[in-house]
C-alpha cells in the first residue's frame, strides 16, 4: 500500500510539473500574470520564464520515470528534491533578507514548498526501499 501511495505520489508531482513547465514554454507572459505573486518577483522575461520551463519538465520527466524504472528511482527523484527544495529555500531566503514579505511564505507553500518537501518523502522511501533491496539481494 505504502509502494502505491509513494509512486502516485511521484506520478502526481511529474505530472504537476510538467503541466506547470508546459505551461511556461508555451505562454510564458500567460504564465507570469496566471500565477499569483510572479509579478511581484520581477519584471516580465520570457527567455528566464520559458528556461525555467525546461528545468519543471525536466524535473516532472524525472518523477514519472523514477515511477517507472525501481531501480534509478533514488537518482531520478533525489535529483528533482534536491533543485525544488534549493528553489523553496530561495522563496524563504528572499523573505529573510526583506525582499519579500512573509505573508509570500502561505501564498507560496502549495506551489514551491510543498513539492520539495513531497519530493524528499518519495526519495526517502526510495533510498529506504532501495537499501532494504541490497540488504535481500546480498550487495
Amino acid at each position: 500500500m505504502t509502494k502505491s501511495i509513494i509512486v502516485g505520489l511521484a506520478v502526481v508531482l511529474g505530472v504537476a510539473a510538467i503541466a506547470n513547465g508546459l505551461f511556461m514554454l508555451i505562454s510564458p507572459e500567460g504564465w507570469y500574470f496566471a500565477v499569483p505573486g510572479v509579478t511581484t518577483t520581477g519584471s516580465y522575461n520570457q527567455h528566464f520564464i520559458r528556461d525555467i520551463g525546461l528545468v519543471f519538465m525536466l524535473i516532472g520527466a524525472s518523477f514519472l520515470c523514477g515511477a517507472k524504472r525501481p531501480d534509478l528511482r533514488l537518482f531520478l527523484w533525489a535529483a528533482p528534491a534536491i533543485w525544488l527544495s534549493g528553489h523553496a529555500l530561495f522563496h524563504f531566503w528572499e523573505v529573510a533578507v526583506g525582499i519579500c514579505s512573509v505573508s509570500v511564505i502561505p501564498r507560496d507553500f502549495p506551489a514551491v514548498t510543498l513539492p520539495a518537501i513531497l519530493g524528499w518523502v518519495a526519495t526517502l522511501w526510495a533510498a529506504r526501499n532501495t537499501h532494504k533491496a541490497a540488504l535481500i539481494l546480498g550487495r
